[in-house]
């Protein structure tokens, strides 16, 4: 792959990174609650789901996937179906302090979340089937300039992570009152909900 490829490519793949979403939101979420490294952590989830979608994408079962109406409506149905889920529990979700949440903390939980939001989300499907191709020379390896693609996207993904784990910590200073944390938690819910809700009706 040139040189001059991957620098195109790692800006605008950042940029997808680093677009809010409800993954994103679950980083910044977990690491109010939880710190800094537990959300870093948890958001291993994704990655894994991810690495699925570039392994598939990258031996065109993806295509396949993303062409088959019925397959592709039940992946978004249910991924919607999850985020509706989701902030309905966010939304009657107590109050509780940091120290609570750290007591009732399960990261293999939390890494369960991250995992079915990504898997769940059909967009996700589109990135590998229809951005990283974009930047593939089909004269070359194309399964050796996948992995390199896949590979960048997931280091990518690493540091948008971190940079929400980030802002999460700096909100947990500001939400130390309780009808502040449930405020943050309502409206957490509600981006869930209509994140949920455009799933749901989206074409693609």
């Amino acid at each position: 792959m040139e040189i001059w490829t991957l620098l195109l490519f790692i800006p605008a793949c950042f940029a997808l990174n680093m677009a809010p979403g409800p993954n994103n939101l679950l980083a910044l979420n977990n690491a109010r609650r939880y710190g800094f490294r537990i959300a870093l952590l948890a958001g291993f989830g994704r990655l894994a789901a991810f690495c699925v979608m570039i392994a598939l994408a990258a031996s065109g079962l993806a295509v396949v996937l993303y062409t088959s109406e019925i397959l592709f409506l039940a992946i978004k149905i249910c991924g919607a179906l999850y985020l509706l889920w989701m902030a309905y529990n966010l939304w009657r979700s107590d109050v509780s302090p940091v120290s609570d949440d750290v007591r009732n903390l399960s990261i293999t939980g939390l890494m369960k979340q991250e995992f079915a939001l990504a898997a769940g989300n059909p967009k996700a499907i589109l990135i590998f089937t229809a951005f990283l191709p974009q930047f593939v020379d089909v004269a070359k390896n194309v399964t050796e300039q996948f992995s390199l693609l896949g590979a960048t996207f997931l280091v990518l993904e690493i540091v948008a992570i971190a940079m929400y784990a980030v802002i999460g910590l700096y909100l947990r200073q500001w939400f130390s009152k309780p009808k502040l944390v449930k405020r943050f938690n309502r409206a957490c819910a509600s981006f869930l909900a209509l994140s949920g809700g455009n799933l749901l009706l989206s074409r693609q």
